[in-house]
């Protein structure tokens, strides 16, 4: 009886807090459940989100598709990234990808490599969420995550995530998201000039 009771004060508090921040005029990002976000999600903007391992552990696997060693093989519909190490082999990730309408396919250059990036959401984003901050520095509430690598001169980027749940789901604008430790280490082997293909 006692510890249901205090179960139920301490939900009563964390409801009426929310309820306080949203009188004081707290942003509703903090609260939606939204993913209409490029590269974040519902709870992305917790403070000391934990950057968490890939429900997808990469790994090393055949692939023979006939790209040069160093290449970035993007699978929409696997929901999975290459890296093509040559000798018919390719290191594997696992990643988020966009939603319906939002996917598409085509060849770029890694045009720009950034650790920890700052994120200032495009206008056709904010059009649709005009609740959005305007700029977020970099961080780990950041939805970048820990690093990101530019697609040429798209609004499209590799980066990372603190919600590695979503790996392996649609769920973005048209970024492809990984979890921090995954993207950490992709970026630590390609440099700027990497061709990229997505298949869509």
């Amino acid at each position: 009886m006692t510890r249901a009771f205090a179960f139920l004060f301490a939900a009563m508090v964390v409801l009426a807090g929310a309820g306080q921040a949203r009188a004081q005029g707290f942003p509703n990002f903090f609260f939606d459940d939204s993913r209409d976000i490029m590269g974040g999600g519902p709870g992305f903007f917790r403070p000391g989100s934990p950057s968490g391992s890939s429900p997808i552990p990469r790994q090393t696997v055949m692939f023979n598709a006939g790209y040069a060693p160093g290449t970035i093989y993007i699978n929409t519909a696997e929901r999975r990234l290459y890296l093509v190490l040559g000798n018919g082999q390719a290191l594997r990730y696992g990643i988020g990808v966009g939603r319906d309408g939002f996917r598409w396919g085509g060849t770029h250059r890694i045009s720009a490599k950034k650790e920890w990036p700052s994120w200032t959401p495009p206008a056709q984003m904010l059009r649709r969420r005009p609740d959005l901050p305007r700029h977020m520095p970099g961080g780990i509430d950041n939805p970048l995550g820990a690093r990101a690598m530019y697609l040429g001169s798209t609004l499209y980027r590799i980066h990372g995530s603190n919600e590695p749940e979503t790996i392996g789901q649609a769920v973005s604008s048209g970024c492809f998201r990984m979890t921090n430790e995954d993207v950490t280490d992709l970026y630590s082997r390609v440099p700027v000039g990497t061709k990229v293909v997505v298949q869509n």
